[in-house]
This record gives C-alpha cells, structure tokens and sequence, in this order.
C-alpha cells in the first residue's frame, strides 16, 4: 500500500531528519520506500534517503508492505508532515564563550569587516559561527591516506572482505560508546547518530565490498566508494546535501585508519584558547576534542550547514569555514585572528588588529562576566517572596548547561524526546531513571514533568495516530493519554517511583476540560496503589496543569481548586487565543505575546491562581523576555522558566525590577 503527501520537515530530509526517519522505518517489520518524481529508494537506507534530496514542499509517496505496513505508512507520513522533524537534538541553547580569548556574539548587529583595521595577510571565507577570537594557531593537517595499489588474488578476497568488516564494525563500536557517554551534549549527540548511520549504511559498504570482490584492496575499495557517494551527494542541488559529503569522507577516513592499525591525529594536546586550523575535520573528531579549550575554528572545507558549523555554533566557538586552497596560507602561521561574524580571517596580526581584537573580545567578555554574576543569584520581589527562574529543557544532557547557567530546577521538562527517541515506547524502569536522574540533579529545587505531549504531528512508534485535519486541535496531549491508560499508567507509575529521589512535580499539557484532572488524578491514586502493593518505593507528586487553551483560561478558577500549580504556555496559548498557527510565515504578526488579548489571559489565570493560593508560574519563551518580566512578577508570576541562555538575563531584570520599586 502506499500514501502521498507534501513534505514539511524544514529544509527536507537532510542529515539529521533523514536519520530519524530512517530510525522510525526500521522500526517497522515491513519493506518501506520513499518515492520522489518516480525514482523510488528504501527507507531504511539514511544515504539513499538523502541522495533522493527531498525538499520542504516536494510531494512524496511512501510505499510500505508487510504485516504492520499501515502502522509504518501512518508513522512515517506523520514524520513527513511535521515541520519540527529532526529538530529535537537542535533544540540546545548555545554555550557562552569560554576564554577571555574567545567572544560570542554581541546582540546588537555584527561589526562589518570594513570597520576593523585591515592587513595585507587577511583572508575571506564562510562566516559559520559567530563570534570573534585571537589566539595561537593549532595546525592539524593529518597526512592523507592513499589506496594500496594492489590488486588481490582470488584466495585472498574472502579474507579481505572479513578484515573489512571488522573495521567496519570497530568504527560503529567506537561511535556507540561515543553516544553513550553521558559527556556529550545533545546537539553533538545527533550528529554523531548521523555519522554512525553512514557507517552502516549499505550504499557505502556495499560499494566497498563490490570494489573488494572485484580484486581490490580495502583501503582502496573504501576510499573510491566514499568519493563516488560524496561525490553524488556534492551534485545534488541542495546546500545541506553537499555538506554530507564531508561526512561521507570522515567516515571512510575513520575505517581505513581502523584497517591500517593506526589512530588519528589526535586533538587532545590543543593549548587553551588555540585557534584550530585544518584543511578538513570530520565532526566524529570535532566532537570529540576537548571543545572548551578551543578559541575558534578556520577549516578550508565546510560551510554554514557543515556539521563542523553546527557544532561550533552549539559550543558557541567563533568558526570560518569554506577557505579552499587559502588554508595552506595558514599552516606556518603562529597567531590567528578571526571574526565568525564576517568570515574575515587575519594571519598573524599586527599590534592595530590585535588591540582591535582584544578590545572586542574584552567588551564580549565583560558583558558576559555581567552576567555570570546573576548566575547564583536568588531573585526575589519586595516583600521577600523568591521568584524561581528554572530551565525548559528536554533531555538529560541539557542539564549540564542549564546548571551553569544557574537554573533553580526544571520548570518544563519535555518528555516526548524519550520517545521519539526510541523504535518501541520506553519501559517504565526507562521512563523512572531517567526522571530520577533529573530529579536528583537538582535537588532541592523543584523539576516539573510535563506528561507525554503528543499528537498526529509527531510520530511516535507503538502509538498509531487517526489522520486529522488539524492535529494541533486534535487527538494529542492529556486527550491522548487519558484515551491510552496503558501508555500514561506507565508514565505516571515512573513519576510516582521518581519523586522518591526529589522534588518533581508533574504538568498536564492541553488541558480545557476539569474532568481530565480528576480522571488524571484517579489513575495516579490507582498507580500508587499498585506500587503499594508490590513493595516498590514511591511517593506523591504536586499535579499541576499547563494553561495553554483559552478554555483552561477562562474555567482558570475552578481548575485552581483542583491542582497545586498553574504554568502559563505562552506559545500555544497565543496562537490559540489569536487562532494563528505558530508554524505559518503568513500569520507570524499575529503570534505576539505582547497582544492585549493574550496579556489579558495570562493576567486572568494569574489572578486566578493567586486568589487560590497555588504557584503561577510560566514555561513559554516570555518568560525570558526582560521587557515582559516585570508586568508577569506585577501580576502574581512566582515562576519563570526558559531555555538555560537566558536565566541570567532573567534574573537580572528581576534585580533591577525589584532595586527601582
């Protein structure tokens, strides 16, 4: 059977949305194949996948056959029509800089190249990370690797096929524990996947194998299948394709050091605040390296999609890329100096260029350092009472960065990345380490767990969504969980088997009817008399709702009296209030917090909770906006919580708020 549809995932299926795609058809028993203007390939294959170079709002038919091919076309064409597909492991906050060497980014507009003094020794490439830096440069320019030349006898292919394999398998091996460690962020994480996929994808081994039995060496056979791939994907018309190419070659790199017994020029021994210079790097060793110790990355390949440029962005390290041949300039060069705003690149500067530098990066780093200040802080109003700024986040890797950024706990923790992440829901023992694990990290502050929030707009393997017009109005959220007790039992007997281990509160999303609290409430009192029963450890939890629909507003009263907390979502609730889709460009004036229309929601529910005495707090991005913050504190808000990069802000405008009254 098969279903057509137009594609939404922005930008199309490249790297990391062609991953999870992948992911989510393995997941099926049946055979599956996505079909573009005729030419179909299988859906399990990530580089034949990208090579069909899907585009936002290209038609598509994907064809499924097999026992569960219903189930798998459903899935996948959900995916397909999502526009935040493959987006979940982008979802990071961009570290601050880490080095007086080192500048990210001002707020205000870039300074031109124009505006800084100019030397004959500069250069110009793809500005791909933004940010400015000066440092001594670091050249990696690790030999290439060539081909043996040799042509195999016919009793020696056997055994050069297995050799090849090995290798094969040791780079996956090596990947999978690189994806294990808990050390690596979550935007790195996803690129990595993205690079194991190529690793075991049939069109690179299978060529290399092909090359192999028809007489050539393994090394041989890897390299020209790499180039014949990256090569393919480099004619395609598409910029995010063309930067899979580099990771095609980074992969076959990796397998040939593996065949010929030797490991990688290592970036371990990089001096702090070091610029890195490189003809190319693969972003297996990129993140990898020791990335708090680089100052800045100038690479002669990549571009601003380039999973070097990613990475570098997500660290927030100033990175030029795309230099060509203008690299081999750089490998004698002793000091580098390099703004990621313009793609200007300086060869050892002179003293104007390097007070040039230093000055900006001295005026990054006091800002900076302003802030840093407010990263211990407790905020609290005039009359003592504390306003709590905690972290949205949606993994366990993001707590890190949300800890440096000084977040008093979770004020939203999204669980729907648990299972998207996964080819089969997550068991409850999944489910219950890892909300102990968050409720552990920041204790005694308060985490709240916000219950699946799913719906037809985002695939979830083992849930079968119906086909709807409107999916953001449908079958999603507590509607479906309250319709799959089997699926939320599971979720809510995990957060009863967690709260032993801190302080988690649990979120209901898209609620607009009282009944789905008190049916939620009676389901939590039947699994925590479950866990009673077989002796396993518990404890209770606050039950707090989102308020996100206008009717959740305008019943606000009456839902305060059934719950410990309110959390205002300000990003649902202005589109539903303004009933303008978040997600469409020509509606975009229309989803403006600032509207009267959502103020006066938001102040109504405040009202109303306050009047109830329960917690009012706000998970939307408002709640980070300096401007908004002391009109939400004004109406009863004793709780913001926002992405890690702006708490200190946040709790810097509570200061100020609270020093003028």
């Amino acid at each position: 059977m098969e279903r057509s549809t137009i594609v939404r995932v922005h930008e199309g299926l490249h790297a990391r949305p062609a991953t999870r795609f992948v992911k989510l058809a393995k997941g099926f028993e049946s055979d599956v194949e996505l079909i573009k203007d005729g030419k179909a390939v299988s859906a399990k294959s990530s580089v034949k996948l990208m090579l069909l170079a899907v585009k936002e709002n290209q038609e598509v038919t994907v064809r499924a056959n097999g026992a569960d091919a219903i189930e798998a076309i459903e899935a996948l064409i959900g995916y397909l029509e999502n526009p935040k597909a493959g987006l979940e492991d982008e979802a990071e906050p961009q570290s601050p800089a880490k080095d007086a060497g080192q500048a990210a980014a001002p707020a205000a507009a870039p300074q031109s190249a124009s505006s800084a003094p100019s030397q004959a020794n500069g250069l110009r490439g793809v500005a791909a990370s933004e940010g400015v830096a000066i440092g001594p440069a670091f050249a990696h320019f690790p030999p290439e690797i060539a081909g043996q030349g040799r042509m195999l006898q016919a009793d020696e292919i056997a055994a050069e096929i297995d050799r090849f394999r090995a290798a094969v398998a040791a780079v996956q091996a090596r990947m999978d524990r690189a994806l294990a460690q808990d050390s690596l962020s979550a935007g790195d994480r996803g690129i990595v996947a993205a690079l194991r996929d190529i690793a075991v994808d049939d069109s690179l081994t299978g060529e290399a194998e092909k090359a192999i039995k028809g007489g050539n060496d393994a090394i041989s056979a890897i390299i020209t299948a790499a180039s014949t791939i990256a090569a393919d994907f480099s004619a395609v018309d598409d910029h995010y394709l063309n930067a899979r190419a580099d990771d095609v070659h980074a992969v076959g790199r990796q397998i040939c050091l593996v065949l010929l017994g030797q490991d990688d020029v290592s970036l371990e021994n990089i001096p702090e605040g070091a610029i890195l210079i490189a003809d190319d790097i693969g972003a297996w060793d990129l993140a990898r390296a020791p990335l708090k110790r680089i100052g800045g990355v100038v690479c002669g390949h990549g571009g601003a999609t380039s999973h070097i440029a990613i990475i570098a962005r997500s660290h927030g390290i100033p990175a030029v890329l795309g230099l060509g041949d203008q690299i081999n300039a750089l490998r004698t060069a002793h000091h580098v100096a390099l703004d990621g705003n313009t793609g200007q690149v300086i060869i050892d500067p002179d003293a104007a260029t390097r007070a040039d530098f230093a000055g900006r990066v001295e005026a990054a780093a006091k800002e900076r350092a302003g802030l840093t200040a407010f990263k211990t802080v407790t905020p609290k109003r005039a009359d003592g009472r504390v306003i709590e700024v905690a972290a949205n986040i949606g993994s366990l890797e993001e707590i890190e960065a949300a800890q440096e950024a000084g977040a008093m706990g979770v004020g939203l923790f999204r669980t729907e990345l648990l299972f998207m992440r996964h080819m089969h829901l997550p068991s409850e023992d999944m489910q219950a380490e890892t909300y102990a694990a968050l409720a552990k990290a920041f204790a005694p502050y308060p985490v709240i767990v916000r219950t699946l929030d799913i719906g037809g707009d985002k695939p979830i393997a083992g849930i079968e969504f119906p086909d709807e017009e409107n999916p953001f109005l449908g079958w999603r959220g507590i509607r479906m969980c309250l319709d799959r007790p089997d699926i939320f039992k599971r979720q809510l007997r995990a957060l009863l088997r967690a709260t032993v281990h801190g302080n988690v509160k649990v979120m209901l999303p898209m609620v607009a009817d009282i009944d789905e609290v008190r049916r939620t409430r009676v389901l939590v009192d039947e699994c925590a008399a479950e866990l009673k029963a077989e002796d396993v450890p518990h404890a209770t939890f606050d039950l707090g709702v989102m308020i996100e629909t206008p009717a959740a507003v305008l019943i606000a009263p009456a839902l305060a009296k059934e719950v410990a907390f309110f959390s205002i979502g300000t990003n649902d609730l202005t589109q539903y209030i303004m009933a303008a889709d978040r997600l469409n460009p020509t509606v975009a004036k229309l989803n403006d917090v600032t509207n009267p229309a959502v103020l006066s929601a938001i102040e109504l529910t405040a009202r109303a909770g306050v009047a109830a005495g329960i917690m009012v707090g706000m998970c939307g991005e408002a709640a980070g906006r300096p401007d908004l913050i002391p009109a939400f504190i004004k109406m009863g808000l004793t709780e913001l919580s926002m992405s890690p990069a702006s708490i200190q802000r946040a709790k810097k405008a509570i200061t100020a708020m609270v020093a003028g009254e």
